[in-house]
């Protein structure tokens, strides 16, 4: 059993919107201003949304048409760098008092704090050194802040998720003493950490509505249902959470994903060049990792709910060659395909190895097979040092193509 810490979890509050209000000069809490790209249609999807418009009661996540008429909004493009460049800022607040080694960056506006070994220094409380982090971010970077203290990470992340939102300051306490009286009540289940819509329906299903409901029953039953979920689920209803995160999770297997929602409808003629360019994009990330993958993944969405399809295949041998990979993503999306509008598809390469060898087909000359793929490794040092964009195949200058406007983005979201 881990001995008792002191975690902190600090998130950012209403983050992409804030930054946009500070950067023009603008009051978040009187702004009625959103984070989306008006030019990608009305079903885009908000990214953040003032704390203004949450006080009245709009949804940080909605799409463009379901915006109340009632505001004169002010619409801001999502700035992916700059919010990387803010949170690095906050980071550096952190940094000024703890070592980089009791951080945790869980995402880009949330982080995970060790503050155990610092309170006897800085001779404050674990409260006290919450609201003192809260307000040294407010004070150096302008960004308001909420937070979580608990003796392990679950507890704390639970108490920002549940009850910060609850308090003037922003800040929240669990500790072992209140499991009953604060964690027991929670209700629905997917308000916390680690429980989705998936897990929740199922817990449901079972008669499990609240914490205390999980808490009271078998651990045994949990186990049989879930596998080693359900006894995480068990532990983490009594308040308890071996996690330690200064300790890094090592994946005994591994997959890379990539994917996109396209901007239009697609046609399924239209398709190979999207599929081309996305896994010369995965195949690339692969090798720059010296990893090979032996089973390829395609997942197709067609427009207007219409459905899709999931499919994999296994490959004969490992490999990272991106045109061994692309006939077989290829082979998957025309035994599949359907004469739909398509709007996403996704890559998955999965079973992950070392790459510690180049397996060469016997039924293919052997020197062109070597000097295909010593091409391939060219091209992902000029990408590397000279940007993605510097070498492009023919086909990315067609209407189809969707590479050059990727590769001016982040996340999905302009620069």
């Amino acid at each position: 059993m881990n001995k008792k810490r002191n975690i902190i979890v600090i998130d950012l509050k209403a983050f992409y919107s804030y930054v946009e209000c500070l950067d023009r000069g603008l009051d978040p809490w009187t702004t009625p201003l959103v984070v989306a790209d008006k030019e990608r249609g009305t079903n885009t999807i908000i990214l953040s949304v003032s704390p203004f418009l949450k006080s009245h009661g709009v949804p940080s996540r909605l799409r463009l048409k379901e915006l109340p008429k009632k505001f004169d909004y002010i619409y801001a493009v999502p700035r992916m760098e700059r919010y990387i460049e803010k949170s690095l800022e906050v980071i550096n607040v952190f940094l000024e008092y703890v070592s980089e080694d009791d951080i945790h960056v869980y995402s880009i506006d949330e982080a995970f704090i060790d503050i155990t070994t610092y309170l006897s220094y800085y001779k404050k409380t674990a409260l006290e050194m919450a609201e003192f982090l809260v307000d040294e971010v407010k004070n150096k970077t302008g960004l308001q802040a909420t937070a979580g203290v608990g003796e392990n990470m679950f507890l704390a992340k639970v108490a920002l998720d549940v009850y910060a939102k609850k308090e003037k300051n922003g800040i929240a306490t669990m500790y072992k003493k209140d499991v009953e009286n604060k964690l027991w009540p929670i209700t629905p289940l997917n308000k916390i950490w680690g429980i989705g819509a998936r897990t929740e329906a199922k817990l449901n299903k079972m008669g499990m509505f609240s914490v205390r409901d999980i808490a009271l029953s078998n651990p045994d039953f949990l186990r049989q249902k879930f596998g080693i979920m359900g006894e995480q689920l068990y532990e983490h209803s009594h308040g308890n959470d071996e996690a330690d995160m200064h300790e890094e999770y090592a994946p005994k297997e591994t997959s890379m994903t990539y994917g996109q929602v396209l901007f239009r409808d697609f046609k399924k003629e239209e398709m190979s060049v999207i599929i081309q360019e996305m896994t010369d994009e995965l195949a690339s990330r692969l090798r720059e990792a010296k990893k090979m993958t032996s089973v390829v993944s395609l997942f197709i969405s067609y427009s207007k709910n219409q459905g899709g399809f999931a499919k994999q295949m296994s490959l004969l041998h490992p490999t990272s060659d991106q045109k061994i990979l692309y006939d077989a993503l290829m082979e998957i999306f025309k035994k599949n395909i359907e004469d739909k509008p398509i709007r996403g598809v996704h890559l998955a390469f999965g079973k992950l190895q070392n790459q510690d060898y180049q397996q060469l087909n016997v039924f293919e000359d052997t020197n062109e097979q070597i000097a295909d793929y010593d091409l391939q490794l060219a091209l992902d040092v000029i990408h590397q040092k000279f940007g993605k964009s510097s070498v492009l195949r023919a086909s990315s200058l067609t209407e189809s193509s969707t590479i050059k406007e990727r590769h001016n983005q982040i996340g999905g979201h302009r620069r």
